[in-house]
């Protein structure tokens, strides 16, 4: 059932739906379990495979969508976290100034803070913080 939960016509389709002669079969009956609900509401955090609604991987288009770009956002994260704690340790390695790989490592940082923003869900924020971070550790570039 689909609509407003406050509609007037919820009394008149429950009546409906229970007059069903004894001898007929009801083939809405046979197709959900007695314990699966059709409320989302009453389906916990909103979890499609708890409500009985299919796989987990039929979800709605945005869903999907939305699943893309965190895992996105936190594999670019780190892996940007991985290859400017990378340069830090090569360029401490070196005779360069301080300030280079502690640029480095302060990107990392950023974009390590990028990745954890983007696997809850703030990708947005997630990829303002990779662009600065990657920002952060071309300035530091810029001082070898």
């Amino acid at each position: 059932m689909s609509g407003r939960a406050d509609s007037d016509t919820e009394g008149e389709m429950a009546a409906s739906e229970t007059t069903v002669a004894p001898d007929e079969t009801d083939d809405r009956a046979e197709d959900s379990a007695p314990d699966e609900t059709d409320d989302p509401a009453e389906c916990g955090d909103g979890d499609l495979a708890e409500c009985g609604e299919g796989d987990p991987d039929d979800l709605p288009e945005g869903e999907e969508d939305a699943r893309r770009a965190r895992w996105t956002a936190a594999g670019t994260g780190a892996a940007l976290t991985l290859a400017g704690l990378a340069a830090a340790l090569l360029r401490l390695t070196r005779s360069t100034p301080a300030l280079v790989p502690a640029a480095y490592a302060g990107g990392a940082a950023v974009c390590a803070a990028a990745a954890v923003l983007g696997s809850r869900g703030r990708t947005r924020r997630a990829l303002w913080l990779l662009i600065a971070g990657v920002m952060v550790m071309a300035l530091g570039d810029q001082f070898d």
